[in-house]
């Protein structure tokens, strides 16, 4: 009987040992408030199954992935031909949810403002530099805009929400688009850099007079405002779940890379400044064992991750975007 117990025992830890997996990744700051949601969730439901994401930035995740040095990466915006072809490691990026990225501001006595897209873009190039500007206060009749400097802040680390960002500006202002551009890490004009959205959050809380951009869910967690803005319908619209997936509703069908962009995107409604994320995951892994746990994991969150994102203010992958992105993750290796 004792030996019986003894092998059964052996046999049980022979099996949780083979079903224990450490899973590192590193990446995007935009989608970090869900991924550590779901990789806490998932885990917990999966004894033995550990999953440590960094949140050191879109810029990092690449570099990180490409190299080898992580099991799955996360960026905000989708890496170029070149970095793909470079890549030690053969990618996919898989859509993860949507958000929105915010003009959000420290004006002293001000809660509430306006920023058409050529304002954005303006101040961002150095060429709009006091809140009380006329252009600035053209968009916003009756509140009362201080005589004060404005402090640019913008990202100090290679970023996807930066990537986001700028990607709009490059489609609303000719100057931005031959000029700084769009990109991950751009030569910035004017400003102070933070790092992460959370750095930016908290610069632009701590400085009178600063304005910066980040996740929405960021702006709201520290309880900062952030502006309204015009979209190509004429309308102004602040960012909310409805906003965001009008602005994807707007892309007729998604790349078979799914590398897509949907800022200044039409529609009533349409929130300007919205995104998909995006994990970087390998099509082939050299672990098998860990391949399983990946490829588990990211089914698990399309099928099921995604009834939870509304409550942090993402908005949900469309359907039909959940039922491609499976076919795919269901022929990783």
């Amino acid at each position: 009987m004792k030996k019986t117990m003894l092998a059964v025992g052996m046999l049980i830890l022979a099996l949780s040992t083979a079903q224990a997996q450490k899973l590192t990744a590193a990446g995007a700051t935009f989608p970090y408030p869900i991924y550590s949601k779901w990789f806490s969730e998932y885990s917990a439901a999966h004894p033995g199954v550990e999953i440590n994401y960094q949140s050191i930035g879109s810029g990092g995740g690449i570099r990180q992935v490409t190299a080898g040095l992580v099991d799955f990466g996360a960026s905000d915006g989708p890496m170029t031909d070149e970095q793909l072809a470079a890549s030690k490691v053969k990618l996919i990026h898989l859509p993860t949810v949507l958000g929105a990225v915010v003009p959000v501001f420290n004006v002293p006595g001000v809660s509430d403002l306006r920023f058409s897209s050529d304002v954005l873009a303006d101040v961002y190039l150095g060429k709009i530099a006091n809140w009380n500007d006329g252009r600035i206060a053209k968009d916003n009749p009756g509140v009362h805009l201080p005589d004060q400097k404005i402090i640019v802040v913008h990202r100090s680390d290679g970023s996807g929400t930066t990537y986001i960002f700028t990607d709009y500006l490059s489609k609303v202002s000719r100057e931005w688009a031959d000029g700084p551009g769009k990109g991950t890490s751009p030569s910035w004009p004017v400003g102070v850099g933070g790092k992460g959205n959370e750095g930016v959050a908290g610069l632009v809380r701590q400085l009178p007079g600063a304005i910066g951009y980040v996740e929405l869910i960021y702006a709201l967690q520290n309880k900062i405002s952030f502006g309204a803005m015009k979209n190509p319908a004429g309308n102004w619209v602040k960012a909310s779940i409805g906003g965001v997936t009008e602005a994807a509703a707007s892309m007729k069908q998604m790349p078979a890379d799914f590398r897509v962009s949907i800022t200044n995107a039409p529609g009533a409604n349409s929130y300007p400044i919205s995104s998909f994320t995006w994990l970087l995951v390998p099509l082939k892994s050299s672990d098998p064992a860990k391949a399983k746990v990946l490829k588990d994991m990211l089914s698990w969150i399309v099928k099921s991750g995604e009834s939870e994102v509304s409550s942090l203010s993402y908005a949900p992958l469309p359907q039909a975007v959940v039922d491609k992105e499976l076919k795919v993750i269901y022929g990783l290796q």
